[in-house]
C-alpha cells in the first residue's frame, strides 16, 4: 500500500517529480538524485526488496530508507472522509535499534554501493473500520500513514556505522546477548537478532560460552595477501 509518508519522503530526497518512479534495469525506482543515486523509500519490510537491492548496488548506487517510528499518532475514523472517533498516541516508539529486527532478514547490508538511511519519524496513522480484505485478526484497516515531523536521520554504510549506534562502551572484551541488551538498553530478543548480524557482517566472532550463553568479541580484521611480485 502506497502511504503518503512513502511520497512525503520521496519528495524531500528528491524534489524534482521528473525523477520519481523511474525504470532502472527493469525494475520501478522510487527516485534518482541529481548524483544518479538510486533512492528506495521502504516502509514495509526490507526483506521485501532484498533482492532486488542486492542487484542493483552491483551496477548503481543505491539508497534504502528505513522510516521508524519514534512517535505514532493513531486517529481513528468511522469511515475514509468520515468523522474522527478518537485519537490517541501509541506507547510502541520504536528506537533505531529496532532495525536490527529488518536485518536479520535483509541480508544485503553491508555492501559496496549501498547506504542504509534510518529515519526516526513521528507519524499519523489514519484506521478504519476493517474490510472484506483485512484479516480476521485485524480490528481496523490502516487508511493510511502521514509524515508529521523527521526527529533525525543517520546514514549507514558499514558495519562499523551501525555497531556505533549502540552503546558499546562498557562492553567488555568478550560479552554474552545478555551483557550487549544491558549496555544497549534493549530487549534480549532484540540483542541476539544484532549479535546474528554482527556475526553474518563478519564484524563480531564467536569466542565460548558462558554457562548457556554464547560469548562474542570483536572480529579480527582480514589482513590483505601480497600480491606476488
Amino acid at each position: 500500500m502506497a502511504t503518503a509518508i512513502h511520497q512525503q519522503l520521496k519528495s524531500q530526497y528528491v524534489k524534482d517529480e521528473s525523477c520519481h518512479e523511474v525504470s532502472v534495469d527493469g525494475y520501478r525506482i522510487d527516485a534518482v538524485d541529481e548524483e544518479g543515486r538510486l533512492i528506495e523509500i521502504q516502509c514495509a519490510s526490507l526483506a521485501a526488496i532484498r533482492d532486488k537491492i542486492r542487484k542493483l548496488v552491483r551496477n548503481h548506487q543505491v539508497i534504502v530508507v528505513k522510516p521508524l517510528a519514534a512517535r505514532k499518532r493513531i486517529v481513528t475514523m468511522s469511515e475514509p472522509d468520515g468523522e474522527v472517533l478518537s485519537s490517541r498516541y501509541s506507547p510502541t516508539r520504536q528506537k533505531l535499534n529496532h532495525i536490527f529486527k529488518e536485518l536479520v532478514h535483509f541480508g544485503v547490508f553491508p555492501s559496496p554501493g549501498l547506504q542504509l538511511d534510518l529515519v526516526l519519524t513521528e507519524q499519523e496513522e489514519i484506521r478504519v473500520p476493517p474490510t472484506e480484505r483485512s484479516s480476521w485478526k485485524k480490528k481496523y484497516s490502516v487508511l493510511d500513514r502521514r509524515l508529521v515531523e523527521v526527529q533525525s536521520r543517520i546514514s549507514l554504510t558499514t558495519a562499523a556505522d551501525l555497531w556505533n549506534l549502540l552503546e558499546t562502551s562498557e562492553l567488555p572484551a568478550q560479552f554474552s546477548t545478555a551483557d550487549l541488551a544491558k549496555v544497549s538498553k534493549m530487549p534480549r530478543w532484540l540483542a541476539q537478532k544484532a549479535a546474528w548480524c554482527f556475526r553474518r557482517m563478519e564484524f563480531l566472532a564467536l569466542s565460548g560460552k558462558q554457562g548457556n550463553s554464547l560469548l562474542y568479541q570483536l572480529a579480527k580484521p582480514r589482513r590483505k595477501r601480497k600480491k606476488a611480485g
